[in-house]
């Protein structure tokens, strides 16, 4: 029977991957790749610099697609996310179905974690659940956003004894979260920490974490903070075509 891994492979410095995560790449015959436009080949280039460094088996192949058009003005958020899951399924099925023999090992690189705000395995599951075509898969986890944030900024993800709250800019807009003290911040197109300059909070920013073109920036929450996280945001997404960033608001405890 076929069987698909999906590899966490870390923020963005190759020395993320785990031993585990390399010893499943060299068990591998076909790696699917979605490029997501030109803009983002050097996303395509860093997975390939992986196989370079860590692959030693010979022979395997690289099948690269393109990902489905996703509605990022949406009306409906849930319904245009949706879509673009099931086009992606599609897709999905299609690669395993025909670039994936019935004897062979596929694999999916996933930044980061693969449990943590990504949707593939809920794409290997929605697969797999149209019946089309059988296989088995196996999640290796990764260095999350998250881990590496911290960790560039020497600091821990909670406080002692107190809670943590993962969520999305969109989330967040709706206002702070109530006994929270620790909220991390992802998918925000739109700074949204911009809402709580003045209340005593502390940011730490980072965008490109661990490649070689990180950007980290930290301090009091003030106005003057975030309209220089936001500039150098804008700036860096001009330059290089795409950003990722994740943050962590924090109020500290006495």
């Amino acid at each position: 029977m076929r069987k698909i891994y999906a590899i966490g492979i870390g923020a963005g410095d190759p020395e993320h991957l785990t031993v585990q995560a390399v010893k499943r790449l060299n068990e591998v015959d076909v790696f699917f790749v979605l490029a997501k436009g030109k803009e983002k080949d050097d996303l395509v280039r860093a997975r390939q610099q992986i196989l370079d460094r860590f692959v030693e088996r010979p022979g395997y192949r690289v099948v690269r697609a393109e990902d489905p058009p996703r509605d990022r003005n949406p009306t409906d958020y849930r319904v245009a996310v949706a879509d673009w899951h099931e086009a992606r399924t599609e897709l999905y099925e299609q690669l395993i179905r025909d670039e994936l023999a019935e004897d062979q090992v596929g694999a999916i690189l996933v930044w980061g974690d693969p449990a943590l705000y990504d949707s593939t395995i809920a794409l290997i599951d929605a697969v797999l659940a149209r019946g089309a075509v059988e296989f088995s898969y196996e999640v290796i986890p990764g260095i999350s956003s998250l881990a590496a944030l911290t960790a560039a900024h020497r600091t821990t993800m909670n406080q002692i004894g107190r809670p943590v709250l993962i969520t999305t800019g969109r989330r967040v807009e709706a206002g702070w979260p109530a006994d929270i003290d620790d909220v991390f911040v992802m998918l925000d197109a739109n700074c949204t920490f911009d809402r709580f300059t003045g209340e005593g909070l502390h940011l730490y920013w980072g965008a490109y974490l661990g490649t070689p073109t990180e950007i980290l920036l930290e301090g009091p929450l003030t106005a003057e903070l975030a309209g220089r996280v936001r500039s150098i945001r804008t700036e860096a997404r001009a330059r290089n075509g795409w950003i990722m960033d994740t943050y962590l608001l924090r109020r500290h405890r006495e």
